[in-house]
């Protein structure tokens, strides 16, 4: 597999990142991931790096961008953190992603049976935890399809939640970031959210949060 150079990121458009993604992800649930020489890549991104999607997902232990996309050193940009949510620091990261270093495709990827999202279902208060688990009880408030036991134990009320909040973030990033939202517009370039299944492997992209120009 060849490591990424600025001409290869060049000719990539965000419709070709979402599906060299899937093609990632098709080889990982079925143990087919590619034979990479991490070490040469590692010397080969030396001196430079040009990824070609930004993907936001979660701290999760089980959800490692790279490994569930079967993607290598310089591939994609790895942003982490609890319940795969936003904020100044993060869309900093994002901007710097694809209008600095030319990635071509944002991705905010949630997960099945998230931590993070259970807290915000229970309404856990907890240090610094509380802070952000905040940033997720509009989805949580958002959910309206259950109405009674709308907590941690309603595995089916966790996921709905989930998805709420995977598309309640990739409208917020649009929302919060001009520079972001002009590269869409222009078609430079896409975003996209999806949920990531830790039991199977699967990642399923959710076509109704897709915006390509």
């Amino acid at each position: 597999m060849k490591t990424l150079t600025q001409e290869m990121q060049a000719s990539i458009t965000p419709a070709m990142a979402i599906d060299l993604l899937k093609q990632g992800n098709k080889r990982f649930i079925n143990n087919l991931k590619i034979d990479r020489n991490l070490l040469r890549q590692a010397n080969e991104t030396s001196d430079g790096q040009h990824p070609f999607a930004v993907i936001l997902s979660c701290i999760d232990s089980r959800t490692s961008a790279e490994l569930i996309f079967d993607q290598g050193l310089g591939d994609i940009f790895s942003i982490r953190i609890a319940g795969n949510i936003i904020n100044k620091d993060i869309l900093g990261s994002m901007e710097f992603g694809c209008k600095v270093a030319g990635s071509k495709l944002i991705v905010v990827l949630g997960h099945s049976k998230c931590g993070a999202v259970k807290g915000a279902c229970d309404h856990v208060e907890m240090g610094n935890l509380t802070a952000l688990l905040n940033k997720i009880q509009p989805a949580v408030n958002d959910e309206n399809t259950i109405t009674q036991n709308r907590n941690s134990n309603n595995e089916e009320f966790v996921e709905k939640v989930a998805t709420i909040n995977v598309k309640r973030t990739v409208h917020a990033i649009m929302e919060n970031s001009p520079i972001l939202k002009n590269m869409i517009d222009k078609g430079e370039i896409g975003i996209i959210g999806g949920h990531h299944n830790i039991g199977s492997g699967e990642v399923v992209f959710y076509d109704d949060t897709l915006t390509i120009n």
